[in-house]
Parts: C-alpha cells; structure tokens; sequence
C-alpha cells in the first residue's frame, strides 16, 4: 500500500514537472532566423548594463545544447578569461520586431573573440562549426539573414588586410552556396574608429574591404560605426553603443531587397 502511495505520488510530481516545464519553454516554431557571426563586438564584451535587461519572448537564442531559450545576455558562450556581455544581436532583433519586418526571431550566436578571417572561410574551423549551427536551428524555421561583425584581429598585418574584401566576398559566395540561398542577406558592421593605430595600423584597409563587399555582392548591406564609443578599452563597443550598432544593423537588413 506504501508503495502504492509513493508511486502515485511521484506520478503526480511528474506531471507538475512536465506542465511547469511546457509552459516555460520558449514557443520556437515557425522561427526567423539570423546568425551572428565574427568576434569579440558580435559577442558583446560590456557586462555593466547585464541587469538592466528586459526580456522578450519573442526573441530567443539558440545555446550551446542546441536548445532554444528566451535571448538574454550574454547568449554568446565564453571563451578564454573574457567575459561576454551586451552585444548588437538583441538590440537587432528587438529593432526588428518593433519595425514589424519580423514576429518571432532566433538568434544563432556563433562569434569568437579574437578570431580573424581565416577560421571564417570555408575549410576553417569556424566556418564549420557555425554550419553545424545553422543546420540544427533551420529544423525550426527560416534562415532570413546573418549579420558579420569582424576584422581586428585580420588589422594587425598588412598581408591580412590588404586580401580581407576579396577572402570576406569569397567566405559569403561559400555560405550561401553551402546553404543554397544565392540571395542570401547580409550586412556587414564597421569596425570603431577608437582603435588604437599602434596595435591596429591596418584598420583601414579592412574598413575598405567591408564597405567593398557591400558594394560587390547583391543583397549585402553596409552598417556604419561613426559615432559609436568603446568601453574603455579603445577596442570594444560599449553597452550603449552595441544596441545602437544592433538598431543600425536592423535598419540595414530592412532596406536589403533580394529575392529568397
């Protein structure tokens, strides 16, 4: 009889489980999706602002389980001794979702700081890691766009920088043919102005080669970073800053007009 009134009474725990859990999750289909990809100030690096959220369960973010939870930073995974914070991802959907373009958006983060071009081009360790990604989360909706956030670790040499718009066009014609989305958008953020020329003097050069792309491709916009102010490092985005870079980065991806 004893064991009788435990079972039942584990039965119902169960059930109470499995309701509260039900109703927690996060609704995650038909979703529109947008892969975030490049380093550091695609991640976000500013952790002041972290209690500041507010949360919209209308954007969620897709973990390192490959579960789908409501986004709240930092949705990218720590690598190394830094830790992530306040990066243009949610900024950008929440921007997004307030223009009416979209009604449920999924990120996909899949930036690392301190990463340069060369892990991002096909046959890098990044680009398949991030094609990993893409492949679990469109069972769950459709790829709508990917935003690039990348080049100061490609600054630094002048050989690096000199090939970054032609290795960058390349790496995006490689995606999408992998994806089979020719029409594929992107845009593509500039780097700040506030870095140091002592540790980055190539800068320019990869400048040039963002807004090159933009100009090369069909379908790829351009995000400009005039204005924006880094954390105190004179090398990542602040808190403010990085929503403003997601808020541009969605006025972009609107005015792209490609077919699927």
């Amino acid at each position: 009889m004893q064991v009788l009134r435990i079972s039942g009474f584990i039965g119902i725990l169960i059930l109470i489980v499995v309701g509260y859990s039900k109703q927690t999750q996060p609704q995650v289909e038909p979703l529109e999706i947008y892969i975030l990809m490049g380093q550091s100030n695609m991640a976000g690096r500013d952790t002041s602002a972290l209690d500041a959220q507010v949360d919209d369960k209308r954007v969620v973010a897709l973990r390192e389980d490959n579960t789908w939870q409501v986004a709240r930073e930092p949705i990218h995974k720590k690598t190394g001794r830094t830790e992530p914070g306040i990066g243009p991802g949610i900024p950008f959907a929440k921007a997004m979702l307030d223009s009416g373009y979209a009604t449920h958006i999924g990120l996909v983060p899949t930036a690392v700081g301190g990463s340069p071009l060369r892990r991002w081009e096909k046959g890098g360790d990044l680009y398949a890691a991030a094609m990993e990604k893409i492949k679990f989360a469109i069972q769950h909706g459709k790829i709508k766009g990917v935003l690039w956030h990348q080049g100061e670790s490609d600054s630094d040499k002048q050989s690096n920088a000199e090939t970054y718009g032609v290795r960058l066009i390349q790496m995006f014609q490689d995606l999408r043919a992998d994806l089979g989305m020719p029409n594929l958008p992107i845009v593509v953020g500039e780097m700040g102005y506030f870095l140091e020329p002592e540790r980055f003097p190539f800068a320019s050069n990869v400048r040039e080669g963002l807004r090159n792309t933009a100009d090369s491709l069909k379908c790829v916009g351009f995000v400009g970073s005039i204005g924006l102010e880094h954390k105190g490092d004179q090398l990542h985005f602040s808190a403010p800053s990085a929503i403003e870079l997601g808020e541009r980065f969605a006025k972009a991806m609107i005015e792209i007009e490609c077919g699927d």
